[in-house]
């Protein structure tokens, strides 16, 4: 079972869960004698009857409500995460997070529905009830939910390819623990060695391959997962797997005692009495990521369409100063390597790169025009990239996108250059509101190199905190005349 339908089958077994609780909730207050809105409605309808509402009529009265109760629960379970993808769980930790989420939304009710005047009434009462079957009805629909999925998997489907770097002893032992552990969910097609010259020939399973050959492998075989089983002097070798990858959404686990390479960012898991420690792991809390996504369409929506007859008025100005369109389209390379279009006010004279190329941004470029000085100066010319923002190809805050033709060369001169499009990239980076780089050298690969580590950086401590920290600097860069770029 792959994320999306894993992800959809916990959306519909809460939906369903969710509401039969309000059901039973609104059948309590209905025997109780606890819907006065409902008896006066009725009798609206029928003045002369002598009969009392029937509860049918009270779901039909309370039918959208109930459904805007579900429609808040199903938001706040998916800002505080229960439906992200993450490292399997036991059921206890998945119970114990799910008593965070019920409790937490509870409360919430109880605030929003607090009556000074009644404080105590039969409905405050129900809410403890409310509370109380709500968690055990969900706890018990997820704990279903993934018996399920463990069923599927012990009988191979849904399993995850897997390859295990390290044809030695430890890469047996691990071959081992898994296969007689397959509710884990690790599919292993072969392994994958690290000395070209000296490995061992494994009995079971198929060698793949040297690391050097780990990104063809991953797209041939449809990997999913690396397992990197070495000796722990081989910190070197691990950085340089990762890096072999290359930009394909591959999940990366190494053994325990290789922790101190990843210290702080690593998430362990245990197969089978063998913990395994994932790289790459999910660094920003899943609420966290809510809130920058809402933030990215907010700002988006606030200055594309608060500020339309500007920009009307600066596609005017483009359009009178030189000839050609008033937008500017050009490949970026984003998230995991996914190519996508990044739109900007044109600010050069249109086929600016025929005879030249690609070039590397500088400060004094003949190719702009004078429309394109002045956006540059104000930074207008980025306005437009608010399309990428609401496309979820770009966020505010991130590192700077590059084009292809630049990846694909700083890939090659520079270490680990791929790591940076682990996240969405940015129109405001660490990098640019720490530094003023010289855009006027000739040594790209140098200034690539140096933004490089502040990338790297600002994606090991990325934090709602940080990207604030970002956006005031990059407002006093602005201000102070400095270049942003």
């Amino acid at each position: 079972m792959n994320k999306v339908q894993d992800k959809v089958l916990l959306i519909f077994a809460d939906f369903v869960v969710i509401n039969l609780v309000s059901f039973l909730f609104l059948w309590t207050k209905f025997v109780g004698g606890q819907l006065d809105n409902v008896v006066r409605s009725w009798q609206r309808l029928h003045p002369h009857s002598v009969a009392a509402p029937t509860f049918w009529y009270a779901l039909e009265y309370y039918l959208i409500p109930l459904l805007v109760v579900y429609l808040c629960w199903f938001l706040l379970f998916g800002f505080l995460g229960s439906y992200s993808s993450k490292a399997p769980q036991s059921r206890f930790d998945e119970v114990l997070e799910l008593f965070k989420v019920v409790t937490l939304g509870v409360l919430l009710l109880f605030v929003a529905t607090f009556d000074w005047a009644q404080p105590f009434k039969l409905t405050r009462a129900l809410l403890f009830t409310y509370w109380a079957v709500l968690l055990v009805s969900v706890s018990i629909a997820r704990v279903a939910v993934r018996s399920f999925e463990r069923q599927l998997l012990l009988r191979g489907i849904g399993k995850r390819n897997t390859v295990i770097v390290g044809t030695e002893a430890r890469g047996e032992r691990l071959m081992h623990d898994l296969r007689i552990s397959p509710g884990q969910g690790f599919n292993v097609i072969g392994f994958v060695y690290t000395d070209e010259e000296n490995y061992l020939q494994q009995n079971e399973m198929p060698v793949l391959g040297p690391v050097s050959e780990l990104s063809s492998i991953i797209e041939k075989h449809a990997v999913d997962s690396v397992l990197i089983a070495l000796q722990s002097n081989s910190h070197e070798e691990i950085l340089e797997i990762v890096n072999a990858a290359g930009n394909y959404p591959v999940s990366f686990s190494i053994t325990p005692d290789l922790y101190d390479i990843v210290t702080g960012h690593v998430r362990t898991n245990q197969i089978h009495g063998v913990p395994l420690m994932e790289l790459r792991p999910q660094l920003m809390p899943a609420w966290e990521q809510t809130v920058k996504r809402t933030i990215d369409s907010s700002v988006a929506i606030l200055i594309g369409l608060g500020l339309a007859p500007l920009w009307i008025l600066v596609g005017l100005g483009i359009v009178i100063d030189s000839r050609g369109p008033v937008f500017f389209r050009q490949d970026r390379i984003g998230k995991d390597g996914r190519r996508f279009t990044i739109y900007k006010f044109r600010s050069m004279f249109i086929d600016a790169e025929e005879r030249t190329g690609p070039v590397w941004v500088k400060g004094e470029d003949p190719r702009i025009t004078r429309m394109g000085r002045v956006l540059r100066a104000l930074h207008l010319d980025e306005v437009p990239q608010c399309i990428n923002f609401l496309r979820g190809d770009m966020s505010l805050v991130g590192p700077r996108p590059e084009r292809p033709y630049f990846v694909e060369r700083f890939r090659q001169e520079i270490p680990f250059y791929m790591r940076r499009f682990n996240i969405k990239p940015g129109l405001l980076g660490w990098a640019q509101s720490k530094h003023e780089f010289d855009i006027n050298s000739s040594d790209v690969v140098a200034i690539a190199k140096e933004r490089l580590e502040y990338d790297l950086y600002y994606i090991e401590n990325i934090s709602l905190k940080l990207d604030l920290k970002i956006m005031l600097r990059t407002i006093w860069f602005v201000l102070a005349g400095k270049s942003t770029r």
